[in-house]
């Protein structure tokens, strides 16, 4: 029988005031471009203190993670600090260790041994993607005994105790065992717990953390949180937490930098950033997260007057196996049920999310619709417009080719989904050429219509997907997804890459593409703000399984499961008078 335990949220703190450990002064950090001098950041101040969380916001090419990066002098060459003073305050850190006195970090050199003294032992750097910052071919113990030998000068025997003792803080389990394994063998979470333990190695007075939660579901993000703030409360650090989620940053914040274009345009307290914003770039960040905490009013004007089909894909007793088996006889190992008789029904019309954690089988669902993994078992039915059924689960040859034109899919990383050696005409026309229905003067003619739907010029058609911003690039996939008329989209993590002033706009995209063309969506997003705006009804997937379906307000105002109650307590809420998520309700199944 599963439980939930409820803790206690913890109320907004009013603190006295702490010393300053860092202070920027006018940071200018530029790259040489044909043009000239290219400002990646423009003139930014501001100051951190010990045991207080500054948030960092702000969109994409807004300059925060070069500000970052120019603190521990590691920007990307040719990018160079140009102008300003980062200075270092040792005496102030509550350490009781280190000399007494202030370093200029930006007169340091970026290659000097003075600046590498510094990083790690006085500022550490949590990356967003642990998986490309991690060493691949060492092990994580040999990861974080490398940053603690460098520094500390103990042996290999200490450095390694050190190292179980710091994974063992993150509450990494086993970390007698877990040192000696490698970053392909961790989550997402637990990859970025090691990273933590690596930042912690030396006990930093400062520490970065750029992102580190975006890729991470809204559980896992919450623990990360919740293990960053007992951490700092226990070492006294200051965090300068990069961030585009308002909700993290009602959250976690103390105080506020608002970034745009490479300046800073607002700073203040949590408290005056969210209740008394005077930029206007930042009252429209705060209303995009407030518009994404609610049902779309379109949506259900929509709905009030144009009830839902019949179905139009019957999911039934669905499972997929894959064999974890290894060795030459294959008697090792296990077999993962990634779906474990799954049933689920999409109307015509319908908008039906699909929400769950990491490993949940939320990708694997919509993969197996989309044939790109054979079924083990079940049945998955495609009511075609022609009135005929096919067995998605089952079908071959011109029968499976034909449900894959009326049932389409938009990926995840628009960069990545997106042949960088094609332009955009090549990228959305390619479904109509291979499928024969246009070419030429025709086939150009279409995409560029296409290009129209969704909101882009027809002068897009020669360019190349490096040239466009994230949410442009989104746009470019969504012509593609609908090239050939379908009549399903599965839409996988659609906006995660996106700013969330973006999300509101592909949403509203894809809204007014379902009116004109009569598409269905299933959307997969571990976002619950997304699916409340765009979703009709949700369906909670846990370890396989579908534990709760239902009418999305209904789901989300009141759960039933102790799952989706676990879900939805650890989403944070743009709102920082009522902090909860690092007092969420915890699902144990099982127990």
């Amino acid at each position: 029988m599963a439980t939930v335990t409820p803790l206690r949220p913890k109320p907004l703190a009013q603190r006295a005031e702490a010393p300053v450990v860092l202070e920027v002064e006018g940071l200018v950090t530029a790259f040489p471009t044909r043009h000239g001098l290219f400002k990646a950041v423009d003139d930014v101040s501001f100051a951190l203190e010990a045991g207080r969380t500054l948030c960092v916001v702000g969109e994409s090419g807004s300059g925060k993670s070069v500000t970052a990066r120019s603190i521990l002098q590691i920007v990307d060459t040719p990018g160079r600090i140009v102008e300003g003073r980062i200075l270092l305050h040792r005496h102030r850190t509550s350490r009781g260790k280190g000399s007494d006195d202030t370093v200029d970090l930006a007169s340091l050199e970026p290659r000097s041994n003075a600046i590498r003294a510094i990083r790690g032992r006085d500022i550490a750097m949590i990356f967003q993607e642990p998986m490309s910052s991690l060493s691949p071919v060492h092990t994580i113990g040999n990861q974080i005994g490398e940053v603690i030998r460098l520094h500390e000068h103990v042996s290999k025997k200490a450095a390694r105790a050190r190292s179980i003792e710091l994974l063992r803080q993150v509450e990494i389990p086993t970390p007698e065992t877990a040192v000696d394994r490698y970053t392909f063998e961790f989550s997402g979470g637990m990859r970025q717990r090691a990273m933590i333990a690596m930042s912690l190695a030396c006990n930093p007075s400062v520490l970065i953390a750029d992102e580190p939660t975006t890729a991470l579901d809204v559980t896992t993000q919450a623990e990360i949180l919740g293990l960053i703030k007992r951490l700092q409360d226990d070492h006294g650090m200051a965090v300068m937490f990069i961030t585009h989620d308002m909700g993290v940053v009602a959250e976690i914040a103390d105080a506020i930098v608002v970034m745009r274009h490479g300046k800073l345009v607002e700073r203040g307290s949590v408290e005056k950033i969210f209740f008394e914003p005077q930029h206007d770039y930042t009252k429209m960040l705060l209303q995009a997260v407030l518009d994404l905490d609610r049902p779309s009013e379109r949506r259900l004007e929509r709905r009030a007057v144009q009830p839902l089909g019949p179905p139009v894909v019957e999911i039934r007793n669905l499972t997929k196996h894959f064999d974890l088996r290894h060795g030459l006889f294959k008697r090792k190992g296990h077999v993962l049920k990634a779906l474990d008789d799954v049933d689920l029904a999409l109307r015509m019309g319908e908008n039906l999310g699909i929400v769950g954690e990491s490993g949940s089988g939320k990708t694997t669902l919509g993969r197996c619709l989309l044939r790109v993994h054979d079924p083990s078992g079940g049945a998955m039915l495609y009511h075609g417009a022609n009135g005929v059924t096919a067995d998605v689960a089952t079908a071959k040859g011109a029968e499976l080719a034909a449900v894959r034109r009326d049932i389409r899919m938009i990926f995840q990383d628009p960069f990545a989904s997106l042949n960088p050696r094609m332009n955009v005409a090549q990228i959305v026309g390619e479904p109509l050429l291979v499928s024969g229905i246009a070419s030429g003067a025709d086939l150009r003619k279409r995409v560029g219509e296409l290009l129209d739907l969704v909101g882009l010029p027809a002068n897009a058609m020669e360019r190349y997907p490096h040239a466009f911003s994230g949410g442009q690039r989104q746009r470019i996939g969504i012509a593609r997804a609908i090239a050939l008329e379908p009549r399903v989209i599965v839409a996988d993590e659609a906006t995660s890459a996106l700013d969330v002033s973006l999300r509101t706009q592909v949403l509203d995209l894809l809204l007014d593409l379902q009116e004109r063309l009569g598409l269905s969506f299933i959307f997969i997003s571990h976002d619950i703000s997304v699916i409340r705006y765009f979703c009709d009804r949700v369906a909670v997937m846990y370890r396989g399984q579908v534990v709760e379906v239902g009418e999305t307000e209904d789901v989300c105002n009141d759960p039933q499961h102790g799952y989706t109650k676990a879900l939805l307590s650890a989403v944070p809420h743009p709102d920082p008078r009522h902090r909860g998520m690092l007092g969420r309700h915890r699902y144990q199944a099982g127990a």
